[in-house]
């Protein structure tokens, strides 16, 4: 099949979106924690100091997620990518210029407000651009850009990016040059989904009225919901497991460190084949509702693992981690009641109600440590299993199914 100048500019586009994902709203996140140590010593942090600039950065997304969902709807989502990219890029060099706890919790605060902003208008110009019968794919190829920028950060950020370039500070200000750079490619090259140009003057969404139809769609509250207790769930594995199999199994630092990072390198390999998988079977809770027995099962075995089986059980539950975001994402892109010029707001919705599940999780499952080492999984396990009951219960009407497109004009 000859590829014609639309499919070329479709898959520009991809590669365009899945880049800004990797490079702009996950590396400068998760590079981070790879370098607290150098920070932590350069800047004379305690561990609960580090604990709350970790914290800060996700913290803004309860605040930003729907702020990000209206500016997309309203403004075009090319302009809020090129101005946020900008941001991105110029908050977070600042936060190499930080010389004491309070600006460098001030520099994440502001750089994750606005890094935020990102992820939502991309997922949306996704859904614009495909549309469809390869819709599942094309977002999980955006969420496999996100799931590469969560492996690569902690994988480069002190073992290559802080030796090569002199310093943490100097690795903070290379990370907000590339988005820099992806903001300007977004400005000369990119383009607005046919049929979606912005409107002059950026009126084109009474966002009272969107958001009072939003609210009585039954379908947003379900997927909401159901991304509360999941996100929860494994925000509160993925920051406990080194540490509790550190300080509870008495592993060395290495694997203890190795398991997390055979989660997230499993959940970007897996991401496509799943949602190309949802594709084929035309149902996104074919692949999401076995996500979630996987996820229930797997931690509430945790507390009795140890050796091998640890491994066996963050590959298993990682294999569905980005891909369980992208479906959700294109969930609600196919819920019935959902106008497409609605799409940005409903995100920005649904992923508010994730980020207060990442949030409030963590720190709740960790209180119960106290009680037993392994009983923070089950606590995260209840919230998985509510959030299978969830998606399991009540129905989501979708919108009629659109003609699936070719596989090169719909996804490259």
């Amino acid at each position: 099949m000859p590829v014609t100048p639309k499919a070329r500019t479709r898959a520009w586009m991809m590669a365009l979106m899945v880049l800004t994902g990797t490079f702009v709203a996950a590396i400068p996140m998760s590079v981070m924690p790879a370098l607290f140590k150098e920070i932590a010593d350069d800047l004379g942090l305690s561990l609960v100091q580090v604990g709350t600039i970790w914290g800060f950065g996700s913290f803004a997304g309860i605040f930003v997620s729907i702020l990000a969902g209206v500016l997309a709807d309203r403004f075009g989502t090319r302009r809020v990518i090129v101005i946020f990219c900008l941001l991105t890029g110029l908050t977070g060099a600042l936060r190499g210029l930080a010389g004491s706890f309070v600006v460098l919790m001030a520099a994440v605060l502001v750089n994750g407000a606005v890094r935020l902003i990102v992820p939502v208008a991309v997922t949306k110009n996704i859904g614009l651009w495909f549309r469809g019968g390869r819709l599942g794919l094309a977002m999980g190829l955006g969420a496999m850009g996100m799931g590469l920028g969560l492996m690569l950060g902690p994988l480069l950020g002190a073992s290559v990016l802080s030796p090569w370039l002199g310093g943490w500070r100097n690795v903070m200000y290379f990370l907000g040059g590339l988005s820099v750079i992806v903001a300007l490619a977004w400005w000369f090259f990119a383009k607005d989904a046919p049929g979606h140009e912005p409107v002059p003057g950026g009126t084109g969404v009474p966002v009272r009225r969107a958001i009072g139809e939003l609210v009585r769609v039954r379908g947003i509250w379900v997927v909401g919901l159901t991304l509360l207790f999941r996100a929860g769930a494994f925000m509160g594995l993925t920051g406990y497991v080194p540490l509790y199999l550190r300080d509870f199994l008495h592993w060395d630092a290495t694997p203890a460190d190795g398991t997390l990072s055979a989660f997230y390198a499993v959940s970007t390999l897996c991401v496509v084949p799943l949602a190309f998988l949802s594709d084929r079977l035309r149902s996104r809770r074919a692949v999401m509702l076995p996500a979630l027995v996987v996820g229930f099962v797997g931690l509430m075995i945790f507390p009795s693992a140890n050796g091998a089986l640890v491994w066996v059980l963050m590959i298993a539950c990682g294999m569905f981690m980005d891909s369980f975001m992208s479906l959700t994402t294109t969930l609600v892109a196919e819920i019935d009641g959902i106008k497409p010029e609605y799409f940005g707001t409903a995100l920005g919705f649904v992923f508010t109600l994730g980020q207060v599940g990442s949030v409030a999780a963590p720190p709740l499952g960790n209180l119960l440590a106290d009680i037993n080492g392994g009983a923070p999984f089950y606590f995260w396990g209840a919230m998985g299993l509510i959030s299978l009951v969830i998606l399991a219960v009540f129905p989501i009407r979708r919108t009629p199914a659109e003609n699936p497109a070719p596989a090169v004009e719909a996804v490259v």
